[in-house]
């Protein structure tokens, strides 16, 4: 939560500057909307609703791309849904539509409550479960090695590419080889480069 909130205060601090509230004004505006004067004292969502309170008012926030505590997971996964060749937009843009679909708010940055943020991120984890037989589980049955979501996402790529005759479904293993280091030695770092090379071997095989 603690991040959550330096991200916030940040944003309601620069909003609160450009549309020129001095502060027993602003604190104001955060009593009329949640009931509190001190922006310590409120949660996620109480800060979400001072947000866009300010943002009503006339608060615009510089483009900086992808911002708040949630932004990096939510891309990690939609790249990894394009790698799947589900996504067929892979640009933030198209994610961010995405995620106002999901939870009604339009940008990471206003993002700021968990139970939102997993709206999105669980909508997400079902699509590439649903379209790609992602398991999320542990139940991976690859002995002496990790089972990270990276792993997870490329073992369903290897799988699809097997239905399509383009890979050895017995084959992974080496394949990180080749590709990175031993199946045993992956870590979470690793497995973005398999993902991007399974990723366009995935949609030339659907596009074939």
């Amino acid at each position: 939560m603690w991040g959550c909130s330096v991200s916030a205060f940040s944003s309601i601090h620069v909003a609160n500057k450009q549309l020129g509230l001095d502060d027993d004004t602003a604190r104001d505006l955060y009593e009329r909307v949640t009931g509190k004067r001190s922006l310590r004292e409120m949660n996620g969502r109480e800060l979400r609703l001072i947000i866009n309170e300010q943002r009503q008012r006339g608060f615009k926030a510089a483009e900086k791309g992808l911002q708040g505590p949630f932004a990096k997971k939510l891309q990690a996964l939609w790249i990894a849904a394009w790698n799947l060749a589900i996504v067929r937009d892979r640009t933030d843009a198209a994610m961010l539509s995405f995620v106002k679909r999901q939870t009604g708010i339009e940008h990471t940055r206003f993002l700021l409550d968990a139970e939102d943020a997993a709206k999105a991120i669980d909508a997400l984890k079902a699509w590439m479960t649903r379209e790609a037989g992602v398991d999320w589980t542990q139940g991976v049955h690859l002995p002496g090695w990790q089972h990270p979501n990276g792993a997870k996402i490329a073992l369903a790529q290897w799988q699809v590419l097997s239905v399509f005759k383009a890979v050895d479904p017995k084959g992974f293993r080496q394949f990180t080889w080749d590709n990175a280091k031993p199946l045993d030695q992956m870590t979470d770092r690793d497995w973005p480069a398999v993902m991007n090379t399974l990723g366009d071997m995935v949609r030339k095989a659907k596009q074939a």
